[in-house]
């Protein structure tokens, strides 16, 4: 079988997963002392906890605040209000100046807020790549880079499983499923994003739980709070391979009640052969505002079918070349994947005294994937697959937050218990239609308990730890009929288990002056397998290539990760900048040539991230960031070999040039990388894929109610690739996925 089938059987993570809970929580007591008794302490009004559990550092004027002087009269932020690209975190003033802001983020960590003008302005016309002008984060894209559909983000060097080790969430809420059908960014519409928080590290394991292993990326969506009456916003894009899009938003307020929608529609015929895609999404929310009483409904709808070009095979002992012969084309003219989800999520926050809010929320999320692979000849073959699988998943998640005094010193609490139950079940056989030969069903429930408390030691001293315990229960069940058209294979041997699990975080930051502060962090965190690698554990055949039953077992992947750095805000410029070091037990790994999952022996995680941005003008601001990210084997036949797919070097450069009022604005950015091994190359022999670099410009515009844009993406034409899989048995033999050159986008639309 060629390594291009190899690599879409890998990826045909397209199935489903998901999470039901049920809990409860014990409400702990506080009290405000009066001002005479303690030095006075500033207790924000309730925010909604119900989107974030924690905010990064740069968000200013959150959380508590220990007052110990007058706060300055006049603040200088280098974070410009639109068009700062991705701004990173600071220690700099906030609403009291540096020296009096406590408790935003979890403290010791790096962190970067992307706001909604960030996004407006980017030249990037997807989220993924968005996300990717944060120093570290890499891409890997196996789908043409359509709308940046099931393009995967990388935060620290997981290569091939990013998407297991990145968690995504959504206001505050897990988007990651139990299955390895990576988290889709693009059926989140642009246009419904607030901001965008990541935390980089396994610290967040402690608030949010499994697949925090590299970091937390939450995506904060817009409301409609505290808006006009009556808001509406519409606008419509056009670009190259016949690519349409348009998006709406609107938005009502009346007294304590608000309501949005966001949607979009997008549909391109894609960059290669087998490549279009027709894909909706929709967020619905509705909002009940009070002093002490926060509620929430939010409704979500996404429809995607997408083309599976597969790969562009290279093998120069036969001559073939079709990279340079045929870029655009396909081997798999027939392959494809459409996945259709929904959900509905409620809750509310109540302030039941002064700084103590409790915070209640659950939800349901359904996933629906179908997929069909039918080999590399131009007709269907007998090496076809087609996958149905549907994955439900049920949650509650009540937590409580309390703001207050210990002792003299300001303190903030989270605590809560985090509930899932997903049920999961696929049918997997030759054609749509026949009978199955697998019929897998899997169900999962966890149930954690976490507390994180941050302390204001001084002024200038932010304290705070945290710890979790999770017990993950499995059921899996495979049905195996040998009577079914083309079945080959084994039934999987059932598996009942019970593990427990937990998470650690210790971090401090402490601020020199309103210029300058340092931060660290220790952290430990955990990923439980997910059903798909369940399903391919294997052995699954036996040396004369007859098939072995799988067993559903593989061990949980945790990690050890400490981290230190720097922040520097004064005047028009900011800088961020960390090292920091994790090792890994039994990491979870696909072996391509086996078609089966294993654990890992020991590896390394280690590396370096600076950001930076300075504001020459009030209509000239520059930005930038540079990263090194080593992924290394520690111990085994491969001790001191590359990860594949990770590339060592990364950085990001970008400008923002409001030339007239408005009226005229240039936005350009920056993205480059170093080579990277193949996948599958875990000896490090194979010929690498190449570094390159990317840049994006944007004029745009806006003139009362109107606005307008003109982009240009991959403007010097880099003809690259960021993912290609390396063969296990004929050297210099490799299956390369192209992404596009040169790309056009057309935007205009209104306001009302």
């Amino acid at each position: 079988m060629s390594s291009a089938i190899t690599a879409a059987k890998r990826r045909r993570s397209l199935l489903l997963a998901s999470s039901f809970l049920a809990l409860s929580v014990s409400i702990a007591h506080a009290q405000t002392p009066s001002a005479g008794q303690l030095p006075p302490v500033d207790v924000n009004p309730p925010t909604d906890q119900n989107r974030t559990r924690a905010k990064p550092a740069s968000d200013e004027g959150t959380g508590t605040r220990r007052v110990t002087r007058p706060a300055p009269t006049n603040t200088t932020s280098a974070a410009p209000s639109e068009g700062s690209g991705a701004s990173s975190s600071s220690g700099g003033t906030g609403s009291g100046g540096s020296a009096v802001r406590q408790f935003n983020g979890i403290v010791g960590a790096s962190s970067t807020v992307i706001t909604a003008d960030d996004i407006a302005h980017s030249p990037s016309q997807t989220l993924s790549e968005i996300i990717a002008q944060t120093p570290g984060v890499q891409l890997t894209s196996l789908y043409g880079g359509v709308n940046g559909a099931k393009t995967s983000v990388d935060l620290r060097g997981f290569g091939a499983f990013a998407t297991a080790n990145t968690l995504v969430l959504v206001n505050g809420r897990r988007l990651n499923d139990i299955d390895m059908a990576q988290v889709d960014l693009s059926t989140i519409p642009l246009n419904s994003i607030e901001r965008i928080e990541i935390t980089r590290g396994n610290s967040g394991a402690v608030l949010y739980g499994d697949n925090a292993v590299g970091g937390v990326i939450n995506i904060v969506t817009r409301t409609g709070v505290g808006g006009p009456p009556v808001a509406i916003r519409g606008e419509a894009w056009a670009g190259s391979f016949n690519q349409r899009m348009a998006s709406v938003s609107a938005a009502a307020n009346s007294g304590p009640w608000s309501a949005s929608f966001y949607g979009n529609g997008f549909k391109s015929d894609g960059y290669r052969v087998n490549n279009a895609l027709d894909q909706r999404n929709g967020i619905g929310n509705l909002n009940y505002t009070t002093p002490d009483l926060k509620a929430f409904l939010t409704v979500t709808g996404d429809d995607q079918k997408l083309g599976f070009p597969g790969g562009r095979l290279v093998d120069p002992s036969i001559g073939l070349d079709q990279l340079a012969t045929d870029r655009r084309g396909t081997n798999t003219p027939f392959d494809y994947g459409n996945q259709q989800g929904k959900s509905a999520t409620a809750g509310f926050t109540k302030t039941i005294l002064d700084g103590v809010d409790l915070i209640v929320d659950g939800g349901v999320r359904d996933k629906k994937q179908q997929a069909g692979f039918f080999g590399t000849t131009p007709f269907p073959s007998f090496a076809s697959t087609y996958v149905d699988a549907d994955l439900t998943t049920w949650s509650i998640t009540p937590r409580l937050s309390v703001k207050n005094i210990i002792f003299g010193i300001p303190s903030q609490i989270l605590t809560g218990i985090d509930y899932y139950d997903a049920t999961f079940h696929q049918n997997r056989g030759a054609f749509r239609g026949f009978a199955p030969w697998h019929m897998y069903d899997l169900s999962q429930q966890s149930i954690a308990g976490y507390w994180q408390q941050t302390v204001g030691l001084l002024p200038t001293t932010d304290f705070s730890y945290g710890a979790r315990i999770q017990n993950t229960g499995l059921s899996a069940r495979d049905r195996f009929d040998p009577s079914a058209p083309f079945a080959f294979g084994a039934q999987a041997l059932p598996l009942d288990s019970s593990e427990t699990q937990y998470a650690l975080h210790i971090g401090l930051e402490h601020r020199f002056n309103d210029v300058f502060s340092v931060f660290g962090r220790a952290a430990r965190a955990f990923r439980t397998p997910d059903v798909d690698e369940r399903v391919s554990s294997g052995p699954a055949f036996d040396a004369n290539f007859n098939p072995i039953p799988g067993d559903f077992k593989l061990k949980t992947q945790t990690s050890h990760d400490i981290e230190g750095g720097f922040r520097i805000k004064s005047g028009g410029f900011q800088m961020q900048s960390s090292i920091y070091t994790m090792d890994l037990e039994n990491e979870i790994h696909f072996i391509p040539a086996l078609f089966f999952n294993v654990n890992l022996d020991p590896t390394r995680r280690y590396g370096s991230e600076t950001s930076a941005s300075l504001r020459l003008s009030d209509s000239l601001l520059l930005r930038g960031g540079v990263a090194y990210t080593r992924a290394v084997f520690r111990e085994g036949p491969f001790t001191g070999n590359d990860v594949p797919l990770v590339s060592r070097y990364t950085a990001t450069g970008g400008v923002t040039w409001n030339i007239w009022q408005n009226y005229l604005v240039l936005d350009a950015t920056l993205r480059a990388w170093s080579e990277r091994f193949m996948d599958n190359d875990q000896a490090n022999t194979q010929r690498r894929i190449p570094a390159d670099a990317t840049v994006d410009l944007k004029l745009s515009g806006a003139y009362e109610h109107f606005f307008w844009s003109v982009g240009v993406n991959n403007l010097l034409n880099a003809l690259y690739y960021d993912y290609a899989i390396a063969s296990t048995f004929t050297p210099g033999r490799f299956s390369a996925y192209p992404l596009p050159g040169r790309t056009y986008m057309v935007k205009a639309g209104a306001t009302f």
